[in-house]
């Protein structure tokens, strides 16, 4: 008869009574394993777990991992930590996904050799104990191969022979390492999941994007510009240390009720109209604006551009123009209004009858998926693999997490930005869906606090796992209210808190580099003249220009691996609420960079910054040298406080790179 709990449900004797090891909260594990972990090729991904079992028997466990595509796992063993807590790691080395599990079993051995090592220290007599060993060993020598077998019969010889020193020689570390080499495994617990971690190729961990509108690249005002002209201003993005450039929707613009300037609702015979309202009679997503060029325009332009050291991105908008083929040729892919008339969007009390959205509710939507798929394997098929893709928040879940997965069956190296800027669940579920990296709340977060609270959710917990942030300050709908009022050195603060908060991060240019701040109304974030309804005549020439500062702070970048990922950001205290402090490191600690910013644009701030210098490599009694790299000046600091003075009309931060004693040099002259 099967007992019952005190809750009344049935207890079934297990098949197998002898599995006692216990596996529990595995990280990362996102979502109880629905949904992969992130990392980049080179990268190490560790795993921990809470391993233990009943009674005090020592345990072993070992992580196993494979590329998915594989059959045999390969294994590496896991480390003790404190409170039954395990960790290992493997490194991941190609793109494509990976599976990993968990074992763990009773070690018997392991438990006789603690158990020895106490005896012996008390002086008791171990006579039956080596026997036991001996026995144990014995097992384990009937399961290796010849040469070790014979290493293992030397030692049980020992065990059996009585001598004096055979309790030392059953502690030797050779004989722990060879029976944990083949290890008795009949009763060992496998965790009861297979994980994934997803692997992109290292872009997707550090990039430095430049947005910029090809049809505003003409050397003449008031005319529009072209792909060519695109290519002409390739090398002033690259001068500037970018290596993505983004462009906007490159389609031909649909006319009914295209928006004027300034978003006004009528347009003249002149205005150019939104590139989001994508589609015309000349073609829809898979179609070139006529005044932009031609395909072959525009592989010349991605073919350029590589030769730059750029890559493009291009803009996926799943969205149409009422002139757009899809709404003449597939209707049903629309949702309708009552009188018949296709649906606009709308975000109410705004507009915009300028774009239909998409219904993925439609009763065809299996074509209307293959549909957009086929979109981004075209522009695939034109050397485009970066996709920075428009409020995908309002398409369905389940087509981003198909399409992404289909995409990268044949072109595992692409990678998608999702611009999402919505409530943190949905971008959060977007980013697990596949999306490589996203966009962030960062353009509103100006106090240290803020700053403070918001990264270390992103980089110090389970988020980071599946979650990379691009930092971008401005983008062509976002002219925030601190840009807007903290004149250049609000703009230099706000890249210098990118670059450096963020191993991703973009900018929409020239209009940063140049500082437009005026906004179309007051508390508006949109800009006065936006790019977006015409085309912009840009002095790239300005001497107020920031283009010297930008390429200095992504040399920094380029040059100090520290700020290429963002899994070391840590904060340090500060006594002024005006200042932040924080630093980001390699493991080897032979890259430390220490970042002191002045978010005051409009008065000089002053404080003491406090280091945790055990985690920054640094010995307390040993003076170390800061180096800013953003004015070449040196200082040499001494001990956890040190002074800093920040005017924001020079330049409003600095950027140290710590040159110190590694904690076990003996050299005092030697510097990193």
């Amino acid at each position: 008869m099967t007992p019952k709990t005190k809750s009344g449900l049935r207890v079934n004797k297990p098949n197998e009574g002898r599995l006692r090891a216990v596996i529990e909260k595995v990280k990362p594990e996102i979502d109880g394993g629905r949904f992969p972990a992130k990392r980049v090729v080179g990268e190490r991904m560790t795993v921990e777990a809470d391993i233990f079992t009943d009674g005090h028997d020592a345990l072993a466990a070992a992580l196993l991992y494979r590329r998915k595509s594989d059959s045999h796992w390969s294994e590496t063993p896991m480390e003790s930590l404190d409170n039954d807590r395990w960790r290992a790691t493997f490194e991941v080395t190609e793109i494509g996904a990976y599976l990993y599990t968990l074992q763990a079993w009773v070690d018997r051995f392991e438990s006789w050799r603690q158990g020895l090592a106490k005896k012996l220290q008390a002086g008791q007599d171990v006579a039956i104990d080596l026997l036991i060993g001996a026995g144990l060993v014995e097992e384990t020598a009937n399961r290796a191969p010849p040469t070790d077998k014979k290493r293992l019969g030397n030692f049980i010889s020992i065990l059996r022979s009585k001598q004096p020193d055979a309790g030392e020689t059953a502690l030797l570390p050779e004989l722990a390492a060879l029976m944990a080499k083949y290890s008795d495994r009949r009763w060992a617990v496998t965790y009861d999941k297979e994980l994934r971690v997803n692997v992109d190729r290292e872009k997707a961990r550090f990039s430095t994007w430049y947005e910029m509108f090809p049809r505003s690249c003409a050397s003449e005002p008031g005319v529009h510009g072209t792909l060519r002209d695109c290519e002409q201003r390739l090398p002033y993005v690259a001068g500037m240390g970018f290596d993505v450039l983004y462009l906007p929707p490159i389609h031909p613009i649909g006319r009914s009720f295209r928006k004027g300037k300034n978003n006004e609702l009528g347009a003249g015979p002149d205005d150019v109209g939104s590139p989001w309202a994508i589609g015309a009679k000349e073609g829809g997503h898979k179609a070139i604006h006529p005044q932009l060029g031609t395909l072959e325009d525009f592989k010349r332009l991605v073919t350029k551009a590589k030769e730059s050291g750029i890559e493009i991105a291009l803009d996926i908008a799943f969205q149409c123009a009422p002139d757009h083929p899809y709404a003449r040729e597939h209707p049903e892919w629309f949702r309708k209004r009552p009188d018949g008339s296709i649906q606009y969007a709308e975000n109410p009390p705004k507009k915009y009858q300028d774009i239909y959205p998409l219904d993925f509710e439609t009763d065809h939507w299996k074509e209307l998926w293959d549909e957009l798929k086929s979109i981004i394997v075209f522009w695939c098929e034109q050397g485009v693999r970066i996709f920075r893709v428009d409020n995908p928040h309002t398409k369905a879940f389940p087509f981003w997490e198909w399409v992404i997965a289909e995409v990268k069956k044949d072109y595992p190296e692409a990678l998608f930005l999702a611009e999402a800027f919505t409530r943190p669940k949905v971008m959060y579920r977007l980013a697990k869906l596949g999306f490589s990296q996203s966009y962030t709340y960062f353009a509103w977060r100006n106090t240290k606090w803020e700053l403070t609270q918001y990264f270390t959710e992103l980089t110090q917990t389970e988020i980071a796992d599946f979650f990379r942030a691009s930092l971008w300050p401005n983008t062509p709908d976002i002219l925030t209210e601190y840009l807007q009022f903290g004149g250049r050195p609000a703009f230099m603060t706000r890249l210098v808190l990118a670059a450096t908060l963020g191993a991703n991060y973009g900018i929409y240019g020239p209009a940063f580099e140049l500082c437009e701040n005026v906004p179309r109304d007051p508390g508006s974030e949109e800009y006065l003249n936006s790019e977006k309804y015409e085309l912009k005549h840009w002095d790239l020439e300005r001497k107020d220009s920031l283009k010297e500062f930008i390429a200095l702070v992504n040399r920094i970048r380029r040059e100090n691996r520290a700020l290429q990922s963002d899994r070391s950001l840590r904060f340090h205290p500060v006594d002024n609420p005006e200042i932040i402090c924080f630093s980001k490191q390699t493991e080897d600690l032979k890259n430390v960079i220490v970042v002191v910013v002045n978010l005051d644009p409009h008065h000089t701030q002053s404080g003491w910054v406090e280091l945790a210098m055990e985690e920054l490599g640094l010995l307390p009694q040993q003076p170390f040298q800061m180096h800013d790299l953003l004015t070449n000046a040196r200082y040499l600091w001494h001990g956890a406080r040190n002074y800093v003075q920040l005017n924001p009309d020079t330049v409003p931060a600095q950027i140290f790179r710590v040159r110190h004693r590694l904690r076990h040099e003996q050299d005092f002259d030697y510097f990193l």
